[in-house]
């Protein structure tokens, strides 16, 4: 080989190289954004308590098995009876045969519950909420509903209701049919409940939001029953217990062969409050280590910011036309502020978007007066610079950073004598000006 081919041979190689390593560049950046925090679980997701704001997401739209952490479904349905006075707390439930022998089942996590006799409604959610007690969560379900069956279609149906969208329940418990002593209520006989990580967190937004009273007893590190034993909470990372974790009080762990380990916890720290979801984490320890790097990551990175003033106005938008009225024009400002949590340091890369409300203009893009002061005329919001999206669980936290835009000040309608005199200005105006366009028309 020559010394030109030599030379070509290298400009080749070269090239080749080059191509190989801005493709395999391409290929590392692009997983590093899929899985920035390199989170070892099969789904995750993290978002803003307050807002429902998706902060952090990892395969967040795969059905998997959710284990007990369906119980936050018959925790919802409980607080729901009890605010309603469907179902009060010292009400009594009588153990009835079936739920006695599964709470006395191997390998199942349960409190014992002793046939024929009464425990009160608390006591039952209690067991289930902090031990996850299988056997209590059944019973609970048949006093809701008459039947764990009847409970399960009503499950479902509260699932629509609350806008959850990849879901499945089959039992009350979380449990897998095949371990329910022959009495699995709907699904296959080995059937489980399943769920993405977007409808778990969105479970646990509504209960948290709806019910903030929950973490009253999800927080609770033990539960002392009324059999002199205690039972420890299998949240291991509340105050106390082994992978303690500043600000966590809830909400739900879980762990079946299909499921593998999940959490759905909730932490709060100087009135900033993140949800968390891990699925189908390897062990049980790491399904806590996977959670306090994901809940790391939200209180180091994620601050709640001031994007939007009250009473802001946009450059080059702060007065609209009116027609009519005693003056041409009417100042708006936005009525209320905009805060969302954003990551820190990343203020100035919002900006505030106007949207008018169509019905109220005419078809020059007027407003027609008289208008009164506070008056509504569309609202307000933010985008991203960079043109990031903007993700919520739920339409109520999109609302909420749309703020109303209103009028500044009232403009009066005109008197029928100004209106008739600028229509006549307006007539001669016209006439005027086609006249001087065929005058203009003749040289």
């Amino acid at each position: 080989m020559n010394r030109k081919q030599k030379q070509l041979s290298m400009f080749f190689a070269a090239f080749i190289l080059t191509i190989t390593t801005m493709f395999s560049g391409f290929s590392m950046e692009a997983e590093a954004a899929e899985g920035q925090l390199g989170i070892d679980a099969e789904a995750a997701m993290l978002i803003d308590a307050d807002t429902g704001r998706v902060l952090y997401e990892k395969n967040s739209d795969v059905v998997l098995g959710v284990a007990s952490m369906a119980k936050m479904m018959t925790e919802y349905m409980v607080l729901e009876a009890v605010k309603e006075g469907k179902l009060k707390w010292d009400q009594k439930v009588k153990i009835n045969e079936y739920v006695h022998k599964l709470s006395a089942a191997p390998g199942l996590s349960n409190v014992g519950l002793t046939q024929g006799e009464d425990y009160t409604v608390k006591e039952l959610y209690e067991a289930m909420a902090i031990h996850s007690g299988n056997a209590a969560t059944v019973a609970l379900a048949e006093v809701l509903s008459g039947t764990e069956k009847n409970h399960v279609e009503k499950m479902n149906k509260k699932a629509a209701e609350l806008g959850l969208q990849d879901y499945k329940f089959v039992n009350s418990s979380g449990l897998n049919n095949s371990d329910l002593l022959g009495n699995h209520p709907a699904g296959n006989p080995d059937e489980e409940n399943v769920m993405s990580a977007r409808s778990l967190a969105k479970l646990a937004y509504r209960l948290l939001n709806d019910y903030p009273e929950v973490l009253d007893t999800a927080k609770m590190p033990s539960l002392k029953f009324r059999d002199g034993r205690e039972y420890k909470n299998f949240n291991w990372m509340l105050h106390g217990l082994i992978y303690e974790y500043d600000g966590i009080d809830g909400l739900k762990t879980g762990s079946t062969d299909f499921a593998g380990y999940g959490f759905t916890a909730t932490a709060m720290r100087n009135d900033q409050r993140f949800i968390s979801v891990i699925m189908k984490a390897d062990s049980k320890d790491s399904r806590f280590s996977e959670t306090r790097k994901i809940l790391d990551f939200a209180f180091s990175n994620f601050t709640e910011e001031e994007l939007v003033k009250e009473n802001h106005q946009i450059k080059g938008k702060k007065n609209l036309p009116v027609t009519k009225g005693k003056e041409d024009s009417v100042k708006i400002q936005s009525k209320d502020a905009i805060t969302m949590t954003i990551r820190n340091g990343e203020k100035d890369e919002y900006e505030p978007v106007l949207v008018l409300d169509k019905k109220k203009l005419n078809e020059n893009g007027e407003l027609t007066a008289p208008i009164k002061k506070g008056e509504q005329v569309g609202y307000m919001t933010v985008k991203s610079k960079k043109d990031e999206n903007i993700s919520f669980l739920t339409e109520d936290g999109l609302k909420q950073i749309q703020i109303p835009v209103v009028a500044a000040e009232s403009v009066e309608k005109a008197n029928w004598f100004v209106l008739m005199m600028r229509g006549i200005g307006g007539f001669f105006g016209d006439l005027f000006g086609g006249v001087a366009d065929t005058v203009k028309g003749w040289f």
